[in-house]
């Protein structure tokens, strides 16, 4: 079970970085993404910044069990939120919000399961 914890948590903090590289890199397709969502090009930043914070708090919860739940809880959040504003503009390009979930709710499945709910 350990190893399924780090492999989940690694991955999904390491995906979090790249999409942290994105925001901050101002990649064309993300900012083509959040015109298409209605989210002023501003916010990327911003939303670059809460995924780094995820992406250390997964890390960080591989020493401090009850901050990595946390992190994978709040990745998750941003991610369900993320989908229903694609699903709100009706637009149905929802693959990487799809993966990168999928990747959160592993982080905080594996960390349940190994941890147990307190941490």
């Amino acid at each position: 079970m350990f190893a399924a914890y780090v492999l989940c948590t690694c991955l999904a903090a390491s995906a979090c970085g790249y999409a942290v590289y994105l925001n901050f890199a101002g990649a064309p397709f993300v900012a083509e993404t959040a015109q298409r969502l209605g989210i002023p090009t501003s916010l990327m930043v911003p939303f670059g910044i809460l995924l780094a914070s995820a992406a250390a708090g997964l890390l960080a919860g591989l020493a401090i069990p009850g901050l990595g739940t946390a992190a994978a809880c709040g990745l998750v959040a941003y991610f369900v939120i993320a989908l229903s504003a694609h699903l709100r503009a009706r637009d149905f390009q929802i693959a990487w919000p799809l993966a990168y979930l999928s990747l959160g709710m592993a982080a905080l499945a594996t960390a349940l399961a190994y941890h147990g709910p307190l941490g």
